[in-house]
């Protein structure tokens, strides 16, 4: 039984090398964050991402060396108004002027396809002032870009932590903090009328470490498990991620949003953390973003809404020394600032075809199941044929 099951999981990954090297992964992005001292420039970046044939990156700002370098790169950028700018970018006039500035010399060179207005307003440290800038500035941002002419290319959404539910088991649950229920809902119709996504950094990790004997850790890493039934939809879920997304989507739906699509801006597992950081080592990582990227390449959607792709954005690049807290904030990194890899992932097989997406019609009335958004897989569909008929005639003569 020990070597069948060991030329299983070995079959199983020759398929995902062999499947990363054929498809196109429209959905997976990586966060490129840059809170450290120790980071390669931006143009050696970009030979690491066209190494790796990812073409969707977001960072935490506007850096003009990140945007210039990046330009005829032919990867996608989200970019991002720090909290601390939201105040001033209320006022239509200073939004116009920072589009103006921050946005607009770079296009169409560099691919600015999302405004991340802020990270994490609804549940950050200064939530009770920030939340009351965020619409007004998004609103601004929207204006200045439509007025521009960019409207049309580039989204503008906020980046929300999952503490902004107020229940998220069983995902049919999913409800937002009572008190957020206000600026919620100015929020939500602002992403309907542009129709830009609901953005979500969703962590399983986190609900493992609080909770460890409750949670079975293959849930939480997309390895095979019984998973759970929602008691209300009778849908079945492997992962929690998946169901974090769909609580999300309930959420949306009670205030009359259920159309609106939800997008995972961050996502990952930390290789190292201190004592008291239960599960953050290199092997659960590995599995986690490696089981990830394999469900990415099916272009999978979640059990609400299976015929959507989830976007989805690995969280992070690089490991950031200077990041403050514990260990493990300043380990999430696929690579070390020196380019070599924490661990292996399969990334540098990706296909190098550019991609893009577009956000789904919206429907305020019910939760849209279906999108429009593109599921283009290219492939390569006679030799990936026989390479899964290989793999069907092996498992049945064990």
């Amino acid at each position: 039984m020990g070597t069948f099951l060991t030329k299983a999981f070995m079959l199983n990954i020759l398929l995902l090398f062999f499947l990363l090297f054929f498809l196109e992964v429209e959905s997976l992005g990586i966060n490129y964050g840059q809170v450290a001292n120790n980071l390669p420039p931006p143009e050696r970046v970009i030979e690491l991402l066209r190494s790796l044939k990812l073409t969707k990156t977001r960072i935490y700002d506007t850096n003009p060396q990140i945007l210039t370098a990046f330009a005829n790169s032919g990867i996608e950028l989200i970019v991002t108004v720090e909290n601390e700018m939201l105040a001033t970018l209320m006022d239509p006039n200073q939004a116009l002027q920072w589009v103006s500035t921050r946005i607009k010399p770079y296009i169409p060179a560099t691919r600015i396809t999302g405004i991340a207005v802020g990270n994490e307003v609804f549940t950050g440290d200064d939530t009770a002032s920030l939340i009351t800038y965020l619409v007004p500035a998004m609103v601004s941002i929207h204006a200045a870009l439509a007025r521009l002419g960019l409207s049309q290319y580039i989204q503008v959404s906020t980046p929300s932590s999952l503490a902004v539910l107020q229940e998220s088991y069983p995902p049919s649950a999913g409800s937002f903090r009572p008190e957020l229920g206000p600026i919620m809902s100015q929020y939500l119709q602002f992403l309907a009328a542009t129709k830009a996504p609901f953005w979500i950094n969703a962590y399983p990790y986190f609900a493992y470490k609080d909770s460890p004997n409750k949670i079975p850790l293959d849930y939480v890493l997309f390895n095979p498990n019984s998973g759970m039934v929602d008691p209300n939809t009778k849908l079945h879920y492997d992962n929690m991620l998946y169901a974090q997304a769909d609580a999300v989507v309930f959420a949306m739906a009670k205030m009359g949003y259920g159309g609106l699509e939800v997008r995972v801006s961050e996502t990952g597992w930390p290789s190292r953390g201190d004592s008291n950081e239960v599960g953050a080592t290199l092997e659960n990582a590995a599995i986690y973003n490696r089981n990830l990227m394999w469900r990415q390449l099916q272009n999978q959607g979640t059990p609400l809404r299976p015929s959507l792709r989830l976007e989805i954005y690995v969280f992070a690049l690089f490991n950031e020394d200077m990041k403050p807290g514990p260990t493990s904030e300043r380990n999430y990194g696929l690579f070390r600032p020196d380019g070599t890899m924490a661990y292996n992932v399969g990334l540098s097989a990706l296909s190098n075809t550019p991609s893009s997406s577009s956000p789904s019609s919206t429907n305020t009335a019910s939760i849209s199941l279906t999108s429009d958004a593109s599921r283009k897989v290219k492939q390569s569909g006679y030799s990936i044929f026989l390479y899964l008929l290989a793999f069907q005639v092996f498992m049945r003569r064990q």
